[in-house]
């Protein structure tokens, strides 16, 4: 019987699980889980609910049934407290000037009120917490304040500051020539790369010092500013609000977080420094040729192809022009002059990304035709005889080089001394002849013995009777300046034959890079004389050649094309506080009947300077030919300049309309006509001459050690000058150049100098940082602070990152105007290639973030130390710097080399 239930209930269950499955399918039983599952959790929120509710009003019964009810008196008290009005007291003096403490006031007005008070009203309405805060911030500006009026600012800016840049610069360039060792392409050109040879070079400078982790790790960075902050809070916060732990962790939050960091993650951005660099210099007009070389110069393909996007812009815009037909040839000349940048863009990046770039020099040292110097103008010329000094001392000649010279030195200091002792005789003044004449024998003897007498090591080899009669002479006779004149003759016959010097010396690699320096490496080979040697090249510090008429192809003109034009008058003209000189231009054209026209028009160098550049764009064939005047940027309203000025603008003139010239280009005669003619010369908008289309509107080796440490503090000299010649090396790379050049270097410094500031450049530079830290200037810092962040009182919101390509054509547009504004006394003196790989040395600097934070943290800890001397934050800072990696690695690597 069980047997039978018990297989009943499982057919009949069995039966039911089918009919189920058949009528609902196979999902039905999930759903049927899920459904039971719901009903029982339902159940429980239910339950749970009803049971909190009791819960509390359980707990509430037994709050009131067994707490004791407040007394009264404490209720009335709290309310009086309440409603008791604090007095607001607040000293609204912070330097002791209205001027500054009124728009510091409101700074920090709205800075209280956009980044504490819109949150802390939304926590309580107490403003005993913010008037604590505005305080506290007071107490600390005053400290600040007074603190600062105590220093004395004019060696930090004369020294430390320059020093501290020139460092910066050198460890930078020491970093590029580890990597320019490196054989692999790849690393040389790696970003990190030049990072890590950076910060190793730091570490063998400053020996304890390393900043790669304040400079590359934001966690590191926010730590280091943290410690800073909390230190000047100890310096400038009474010791009670110090002391106060919840107002100092958040004045150092703000102060780290909400102020130094976004302010140095903006000076470090290198877009950001382009911006102030094209701003700074804003006054300049964009440099054709600069521009140029730097579209030629540039290894970035992402430079090029962001110019040639705007270059493609301006084209589909001028394409589009309705224009009349007095306008189309103004568009085509534009339209031109960007297909030729253009091309120049497509072709640079053609060979970037090829590999195929060849050093310049190399190649005209192979195939290029060099013009020719003559060696007396090489002698002369400062640059020139850098490299054939060099040259010289390479081939064991630099004794028969620097015999010349100290003779051209003896002839110049005999004929002074002789012209001073005349004067002296004629002026009844007193002084003995035989003193004078002793000092000359004496120099000319020094001579004698340390070039041609048989002792001289090495000895300067001539025939030896022409030095038996020297030595002949310098025993009977009293010595005059051309003793050394039949020996230096012959001297310098040898160098220009003597197969070893002179000759040898053009078909060198130092002489292709003397023709670079000299910018005259384009430039073709002219006539020379029989020689061989350039018959115009004068040893001017140009470097240019001045082309004969005779080497034009003959021929003749209609006389109905031809004018004659001369500059007749010059005067200075000033016009709202801008001087500039004028050049009255007299125009006389010759008429098909023989009658003339006689105007005059009046243009300024920069009118010269713009058509120049237009037609040598637009015709290629004339950049040899023509030579413009170079721009000189001190003393340039000089008279004597001036009139040398006119007289090269002259000559300018005459080849300009020579008629085989004109019969050679004939497309020339209207870009003439519209610069000769009586009216004011249109420079033209837009045109690319004028505009470029960018973007608008330290036994320590010396090299191991900071720059300032080469000063010799035993030197009563001019310390500003020192500095700045320091600097100098360490831009142009300068040190190892030899004493000649150096000493010439520090004359254009002296020279610079005198012109800017004349002969007391301290007592400037005093008055200068006098100026800039008046309270009416430091107001003015104040308000445009104020007007940049707060805008109508209204906070100025984060502007948005620049696109990539606006980014690029910026740096293009930086580096063409640092290389424009540079004058062309500097390119004389140094050489105009050693000029454009210095000056883009220190542009490549500042392209990268994490260094340029390094330099802004050095200049802030200089200016730490300098504001709180007594304190030793030089120390402070050894002990926040000695935990990079890179400080024990080196310190191992130290001690390791004294045990050995």
């Amino acid at each position: 019987m069980f047997a039978e239930a018990s297989l009943s209930i499982w057919g009949w269950g069995g039966l039911g699980v089918v009919l189920f499955l058949i009528s609902f399918g196979p999902f039905a039983i999930f759903y049927l889980a899920f459904y039971i599952l719901c009903f029982i959790g339902g159940d429980f929120v239910v339950l749970l609910l009803f049971g909190k509710t009791n819960s509390e009003k359980h707990l509430e019964r037994c709050e009131h049934s067994y707490l004791p009810s407040k007394q009264t008196a404490i209720l009335k008290v709290s309310e009086e407290m309440k409603s008791e009005s604090k007095p607001i007291k607040i000293d609204r003096r912070l330097t002791g000037s209205n001027i500054i403490d009124e728009p510091l006031q409101q700074v920090i007005q709205f800075a209280l009120r956009d980044y504490i008070q819109y949150w802390y009203y939304t926590l309580s309405d107490d403003e005993t917490f913010l008037l604590e805060i505005r305080q506290t911030v007071q107490n600390a500006l005053v400290q600040f304040s007074t603190r600062s009026k105590e220093v004395d600012w004019q060696p930090y800016f004369t020294t430390r500051l320059v020093d501290d840049f020139a460092t910066h610069l050198r460890v930078f360039r020491k970093a590029q020539e580890r990597l320019n060792e490196r054989e692999d392409p790849k690393q040389r050109d790696d970003p990190e790369e030049l990072l890590d040879s950076f910060f190793e070079a730091e570490v063998e400078m400053e020996r304890n010092i390393c900043r790669d982790m304040v400079c590359m790790s934001r966690k590191d960075e926010e730590g280091y500013l943290r410690d800073l902050c909390e230190v000047l809070l100890y310096l400038l916060l009474p010791s009670g609000d110090f002391h106060n732990k919840n107002m100092r962790y958040f004045l150092r939050e703000v102060l780290a977080r909400g102020v130094l960091l976004p302010l140095i993650n903006q000076l470090s951005d290198p877009d950001y420094i382009n911006q102030f660099i094209i701003w700074m210099i804003r006054d300049s007009s964009c440099n054709y040729e600069a521009f140029m070389n730097i579209l030629k110069l540039t290894d970035k393909p992402p430079e090029l192809e962001a110019v040639k996007d705007r270059v493609l812009e301006e084209l589909q815009h001028l394409r589009s022009l309705d224009t009349g037909a007095d306008d189309i040839n103004i568009i085509k000349n534009q339209i031109n002059s960007l297909l030729f940048v253009k091309k120049v863009c497509e072709t640079r990046i053609q060979r970037l990304q090829s590999g195929k770039e060849v050093d310049a020099l190399k190649l005209a040292a192979n195939f290029g035709k060099l013009v020719v110097i003559a060696l007396e103008h090489i002698l002369v010329h400062n640059i020139a005889l850098q490299f054939f000094m060099d040259y010289m001392q390479h081939m064991g000649g630099q004794a028969v080089l620097f015999f010349w010279l100290t003779v051209e030195g003896y002839r110049v200091t005999a004929q002074q001394q002789l012209e001073v002792l005349q004067s002296s005789q004629r002026d009844g003044r007193k002084q003995s002849s035989l003193t004078t004449k002793g000092l000359l024998r004496a120099a000319a003897v020094g001579v004698y013995d340390q070039y041609l007498s048989e002792k001289a090591s090495p000895r300067v080899e001539v025939d030896e009777a022409s030095v038996t009669r020297l030595a002949q002479k310098l025993s009977k006779e009293d010595p005059t300046p051309e003793i050394f004149d039949e020996i230096q003759r012959k001297v310098y016959d040898m160098m220009l034959k003597d197969e070893r010097y002179y000759p040898s010396f053009r078909q060198h690699p130092l002489y292709v890079r003397m023709l670079a320096e000299l910018d005259m490496l384009k430039e073709p080979s002219f006539r020379g004389s029989d020689d061989g040697d350039l018959e115009s090249f004068n040893g001017s510090p140009t470097g240019s050649i001045n082309l004969s008429l005779d080497d034009l192809s003959s021929g003749s003109v209609d006389e109905s094309a031809q004018l004659h034009a001369f500059i007749s008058d010059t005067g200075v003209c000033n016009d709202h506080g801008k001087t500039y000189a004028l050049y009255t231009v007299t125009v006389i054209r010759k008429n098909s009947d023989g009658s003339e026209d006689i105007w005059k028009t009046y243009r300024r160098y920069s009118d010269f300077h713009d058509f120049h550049m237009r037609i040598t764009e637009q015709f290629e064939s004339l950049g040899p030919i023509l030579k413009l005047p170079g721009k000189k940027t001190f003393n340039n309203m000089d008279r004597e300049f001036l009139e040398k000025r006119k007289r090269d603008l002259n000559s300018y003139l005459q080849l300009l309309l020579n008629p085989e010239l004109v019969k050679a280009c004939p497309m020339l005669i209207p870009y003439v006509y519209d610069f000769l003619e009586n009216k004011a010369y249109s420079k033209g908008k837009g045109d690319f001459a004028r505009k470029v289309p960018l973007i608008q509107k330290s036994d320590i080796d010396p090299e191991h050690c900071r720059v300032s440490a080469q000063l010799d503090d035993n030197v009563d000299d001019n310390i500003p000058l020192r500095v700045m010649l320091l600097l100098m090396d360490e831009v142009f790379d300068l040190k190892e150049r030899n004493q000649w050049l150096r000493r010439n270097i520090k004359n254009l410094l002296q020279q610079l100098i005198k012109a800017t500031y004349g002969d007391t450049i301290n007592r400037k530079i005093v008055d200068h940082v006098d100026y800039m830290t008046s309270p009416e200037q430091v107001s003015d810092y104040v308000k445009r602070f104020r007007d940049s962040y707060w805008p109508n009182g209204i906070l100025a919101e984060t502007p948005p990152r620049r696109d990539k390509s606006l980014r690029m054509r910026t740096r293009v547009a930086a580096k063409t105007t640092l290389l424009g504004i540079m004058p062309d006394e500097l390119k004389h003196i140094i050489g105009a290639d050693t000029t454009r790989k210095g000056i883009l040395r220190v542009f490549d600097m500042f392209q990268h973030q994490s260094l340029n934070r390094r330099l802004v943290y050095v200049f802030l800890e200089g200016f730490l130390e300098t504001l709180f001397p007594q304190y030793k934050f030089s120390d402070l800072f050894v002990k926040l710097h000695s935990r990079s990696p890179r400080v024990l690695k080196y310190s191992l690597k130290l001690r390791s080399l004294h045990k050995r």
